[in-house]
This record gives C-alpha cells, sequence and structure tokens, in this order.
C-alpha cells in the first residue's frame, strides 16, 4: 500500500513540477521543439540521473522508511540509508538535476530561471517548514552534525558511532600505510 501511496504521490508532485510544468512553458514560449543529435544531447545526463537520483530516494522512503516522500505521509523512520547517507535533501537536489537537464536539452533560459525560482521555493520550504517539523518528530537522531541540507559529505565523516576510548589519536607515520584506518564496528 505505501509503495502504491508512493507511485501516486510520484506522479502528482514531482510528475507535475519536473514534467507537466516544464513541458508547459516550453509550449506557451514557443521553444518545445524536438531535440536533435547534438551537444545539447548532454542534457539527457542530469535528466537520467535526476531520474534514477529520485526513484531511489523514493524506495529508499518508502522500504527502508516505511513512508511516502509526502509532507503529509511522511516516512515512520528517519531515513538515512541510500543517498541519504550523503546529503539530507536529495530528492530535491534529483529534481533540480531533471529541470536542469530539460533546460539544457531544450536550450531554454525560461527552465534555467524555472529552476531557480523552484530552487528558492524548495530552500525556503527546507528551512521554514521541513527541517523544523524533522527535528520535532525525530530529535537528536535528526540533528546529525555531518549532514548539511545540501552541501554533500563524504562517506568517511558518516559513522554509526564515536570511536572507541582506546583508540589512538595519532599514528605514526611509518605506520600509515601499514595499518589499517579505524572501522566503526
Amino acid at each position: 500500500m505505501v509503495a502504491l501511496k508512493t507511485l501516486i504521490f510520484t506522479i502528482l508532485a514531482p510528475g507535475t513540477v519536473v514534467g507537466i510544468v516544464p513541458w508547459l512553458l516550453l509550449q506557451w514560449s514557443g521553444e518545445a521543439v524536438m531535440p536533435s543529435l547534438s551537444i545539447w544531447m548532454v542534457g539527457l545526463l542530469p535528466l537520467l540521473v535526476g531520474v534514477v537520483l529520485y526513484f531511489w530516494c523514493a524506495g529508499a522512503f518508502t522500504f527502508i522508511g516505511k513512508g511516502t516522500p509526502a509532507p503529509f505521509d511522511a516516512s515512520v523512520f528517519l531515513t538515512r540509508e541510500g543517498p541519504y547517507q550523503w546529503v539530507r535533501n536529495p530528492m530535491y537536489i534529483a529534481g533540480f538535476l531533471m529541470i536542469s537537464g530539460e533546460a539544457i536539452l531544450f536550450h531554454s533560459l525560461l527552465l534555467v530561471g524555472y529552476v531557480l525560482l523552484i530552487g528558492v521555493v524548495v530552500h525556503l520550504f527546507v528551512v521554514l517548514y521541513e527541517e523544523p517539523s524533522l527535528r520535532r518528530r525525530f530529535g537528536e537522531s535528526y540533528e546529525e552534525p555531518s549532514l548539511m541540507a545540501w552541501q554533500p559529505c563524504s562517506c568517511s565523516c558518516q559513522t554509526s558511532s564515536p570511536p572507541p576510548t582506546n583508540f589512538p589519536t595519532s599514528i605514526p607515520v611509518s605506520n600509515i600505510v601499514t595499518r589499517r584506518a579505524w572501522q566503526p564496528p
């Protein structure tokens, strides 16, 4: 049932923002031309990366978080796997990638303006509603200092527990090549 609700939400919300609205803007502006084989086809790369990233995120919400991406039917558990281990809002980044790919593919400055407008609206939504709501709902577990709203984090800062107290604070230079780095248990 959760997977069906995620599919319906995907069609209605992101489908509208990254599919229907850009198509209507292109129709209205007269920029809706069939892309030809050219360097502009490079726009397919961010478009496809965005699609894959979105479905990866939606799957994480559905099967790990036990909920949907919709704010009104949010996941039961805080999702920290998949792309959420590197950045807090990969689903929004996926949407930005898709619209940016469409802008490149169709040579559309109007879609560039649209993605910038969507970026401002989404940022305000995240800062003013989503983050405070998630802080109230999940408490300290949401306050992971290594995860920023938009800035990716390297995997090395993602640990499930602090290092043990007997972990050496410094390793002699002669042992750097032969000694393995500490791995969380």
